[in-house]
């Protein structure tokens, strides 16, 4: 529903993922599981030594595995504004190339221990981290895996200069970085910033030697704000363009997977690199097909052409994997990371009104909208409480079921003793304005449906309500405040980057218009302060501002869904990384 498969209305690259958010960001923060989610079996990663370190486990060798995901793989950087850390690479590199951190499905950041000694706060006034680098980690093309590669990373995501045009700079803006040696880098922040672990996920540590062969450049490491703009324009092009389509010659793998030469347009083979510090990986081979359609990736696995497959949430697609099980195949279906909510804009004169707000949220039928949208796929699905957190989560409150009643005739009184007038059309009007306005949207079937619901439920509540599909588009209007109310995703990892960018009130997401200082204050305190407790319940606070105010309404948790054979061992969909997150684990016979 999400997805590069995703946008419920399209808005400009390095907006999407955080606005209209993928399925695919990032995995939470924090030092264990910090958003509380309590533990899933199969979602731990097998090698997780128990200490907040990973190293990979040993797997016995097994043949080639075919995954189906939904587009073609189109970057190996996948952390520029084009790329905009699309889940389809994602799901490509989580194999290719190695990051200081392993997420597993249940959120907990781990050490990558195959490739280094430590990663950690080494001093928190100022705040200093401190990554260790293993002696003698190699590219699939013998060249060191060292803090240069770290210092590109960060050189090319911080903003520091205007050549590099990442996705975010979100944590890297308010970083000095420096290699102290070929396997020591050191990060020292300006101010402080509590979820330093995500800095360089989705594969942003990339070769730098591969850059400074093609642009001639002799060390990444030199270059700074003062440099030669020249030099700077040099590295910038290479790093925002280069890196995209396939070229087998510029994307070496520091990963336990390779590119193999055979890799097309629509399908991407990985084989096992030799050259990986950590132990083999278990499948021989990974065969990752890009199949835009759900029902021809069911079918495909149906067939035996693919042996795991990660369609679209669809009760229909759904069924037709649960009707397999005879076959072999295993379905499995969770709650995602992504919500989906209502936003209302407070520049309109219309929901700058206190009991217009909460008269919507009274006449909206959440349990219908996810009769016919979720629980096809996952039965326990229920409208969601919050915009903090998720069911699972140990600070999850149900916030709104009070004000989200179903009730028309409760949302009429609110109206009426608000001074507005029911006319003879069965639409209110007060000081001359009618109660009219529009929900936009991308115009998709499941959306259309949604929004033609909420549309029958508010007009017995005397609300004219327009579709405002916008078929392709639609996200610069929204982005630049140009709409009454949008029905948007938005992702919960990590909760404090999703709430901080959407509601506070500089927030470079807040295209609502919203400000209230006792939400700013307490986002700043989850944005800043170490401890996870303190920081929990700062954005629990922010939660219940938010709710009282009821400036955006959650509907419900999108599910995600896989299925595979069940010859495989260990698959799990994982936040961002899709299936292939710990495919080098899987056992498979």
């Amino acid at each position: 529903m999400t997805g590069k498969s995703r946008l419920l209305i399209s808005l400009p690259a390095g907006i999407a993922c955080l606005v209209l958010a993928v399925t695919g960001c990032v995995a939470a923060s924090g030092t264990d599981r910090p958003d509380g989610v309590s533990a899933l079996a199969n979602a731990r990663a097998r090698g997780d030594n128990g200490d907040g370190s990973y190293r990979a486990p040993k797997v016995p060798p097994g043949p080639a595995v075919f995954v189906a995901h939904g587009a073609p793989f189109s970057a190996y950087n996948n952390t520029t504004v084009q790329s905009d850390n699309n889940p389809d690479n994602d799901v490509v590199l989580s194999q290719v190339l190695v990051d200081p951190f392993i997420i597993d499905g249940n959120g907990r950041f781990l050490v990558n221990s195959d490739v280094l000694v430590s990663a950690e706060l080494t001093a928190k006034d100022p705040q200093v981290v401190t990554y260790k680098i293993k002696p003698n980690i190699r590219w699939s093309d013998g060249q060191p895996w060292d803090c240069r590669d770290f210092y590109l990373a960060w050189l090319a995501g911080s903003g520091t200069t205007p050549y590099f045009a990442p996705a975010s700079t979100r944590g890297l803006d308010r970083v000095n970085a420096e290699c102290r040696d070929n396997n020591t880098f050191v990060e020292t922040y300006r101010s402080p910033y509590a979820d330093w672990r995500r800095n360089y996920l989705h594969h942003a540590i990339l070769p730098a030697h591969i850059l400074e062969r093609e642009t001639g450049i002799a060390d990444i490491t030199a270059l700074n704000s003062t440099s030669s703009p020249a030099v700077l324009k040099k590295a910038g092009d290479f790093w925002n363009s280069r890196w995209a389509g396939f070229d087998a010659k510029t994307m070496p793998a520091s990963g336990p997977y390779q590119f193999d030469g055979s890799t097309t347009s629509t399908q991407t083979v990985l084989v096992r690199n030799q050259a990986w510090a950590g132990r083999p990986a278990g499948p021989a081979m990974i065969v990752l097909s890009s199949v835009a359609n759900g029902a021809a990736a069911v079918q495909g696995l149906a067939n035996h052409q693919f042996t795991v497959v990660q369609p679209p949430a669809d009760p229909l697609l759904a069924d037709r994997l649960r009707a397999l099980s005879g076959q072999g195949v295993i379905f499995q279906a969770r709650g995602g990371p992504t919500i989906e909510h209502l936003d209302l804009n407070l520049l309109s004169p219309l929901f700058r009104d206190p009991a217009v707000r909460s008269a919507f949220a009274q006449c909206i039928d959440r349990n219908k909208l996810v009769d016919e949208l979720a629980r096809g796929i996952r039965p326990e699905t229920q409208p969601l409480g919050s915009l903090a957190f998720l069911p699972d989560d140990a600070k999850y409150e149900d916030l709104y079921s009070e004000k989200m009643v179903a009730d028309a005739q409760k949302a009429q009184v609110t109206l009426e003793r608000a001074g507005w007038i029911l006319g003879p059309d069965g639409v209110y009007s007060k000081a001359g304005q009618r109660l009219s306005f529009a929900i936009s949207h991308d115009g998709s079937p499941a959306h259309s449906q949604e929004v033609e619901l909420i549309r029958t439920q508010c007009r017995q509540a005397g609300m004219e309500i327009a579709d405002g599909a916008a078929p392709g588009g639609g996200g610069d209007a929204v982005a630049h405040g140009r709409f009454d109310v949008a029905l948007t995703t938005s992702s919960r990892t990590s909760q404090v980057w999703s709430l901080a960018d959407r509601y506070a009130t500089n927030g470079a997401l807040n295209y609502q218009h919203y400000s209230n200082p006792e939400v700013d204050a307490a986002l700043d305190i989850a944005e800043t302060e170490y401890a996870e407790p303190t920081q929990m319940d700062a954005l629990a606070k922010a939660d219940r501002l938010l709710a009282d105010d009821l400036v955006s309404l959650p509907l419900f948790q999108l599910p995600i869904m896989w299925a595979y054979t069940n010859n495989i061992d260990s698959v799990y969909r994982h936040a961002y990384d899709g299936v292939t997150w710990n495919a080098n684990e899987w056992t498979v016979r």
